[in-house]
Parts: C-alpha cells; structure tokens; sequence
C-alpha cells in the first residue's frame, strides 16, 4: 500500500508530519492492505494561519482498491491528528461496506468446471 500525505500552504510538512499520518493511516487500513494500491492523504488548515479556530484542520482521504474507482472522505476537527483518525474511521466504515459487497458478488458467482 503507497501512502502520499499532500499538504497546503498553511500546514507545515515536515518529515515528522509525513511519518506520523502515514503510521496513523497505516494502522488503521492494515486489514485492506492486499485490496488497496494507493492511499492520498490532503491536509488543510481551512481557515489559514490568520484566523484560528475549532475544526479547521482538514484531512481527506482518497484509496484507491485494485480494480475500482477512487473512494473519498472527508473530516474536519481541531488537530490534523483527529482530522486524520476521524477521516481513517470513515474509511474503514465505506471499505468494510465496499469489500463486504465485493466478497459478496464473488461468493454469488458459480465456479464455471468444465467436466471432460
């Protein structure tokens, strides 16, 4: 799984920023390692150094699994360290609800054998 933590103007990304979110995502999405190629992380201070205030920090997450279109979230909240668990619950709930169908559509398929 290739995790890549993108940053705006407002949120310093040094090394150590970079390291902690891609262990942050890392734990949370182990379990849809093997289904999961990429993993984009966009942090954002919405609000911008000026004007401080709750829940400006931002994270969204996109993954993409193999095989299929890019899924998203979204979350806001007072440290890029809740932004990103909370956005990483998000998209526990979405692939768990996502791999469940696709395990289910695998499961309903017949094997084709051919008998000779």
């Amino acid at each position: 799984m290739q995790i890549q933590i993108n940053t705006d103007r407002n949120i310093s990304g040094h090394e150590a920023l970079s390291h902690k979110v891609e262990a942050l995502i890392q734990h949370a999405l182990h379990r849809f390692a093997d289904r999961i190629t990429r993993v984009e992380a966009h942090l954002s201070d919405v609000n911008g150094a000026a004007k401080p205030g709750p829940h400006d920090k931002r994270c969204l997450l996109e993954v993409r699994l193999s095989g299929l279109q890019p899924m998203s979230v979204t979350e806001t909240a007072e440290t890029l360290e809740q932004a990103v668990n909370g956005a990483s619950k998000k998209m526990i709930s979405m692939l768990d609800t996502s791999v469940g169908r696709l395990n289910k559509i695998d499961r309903s398929v017949p094997d084709l054998e051919t008998s000779e």
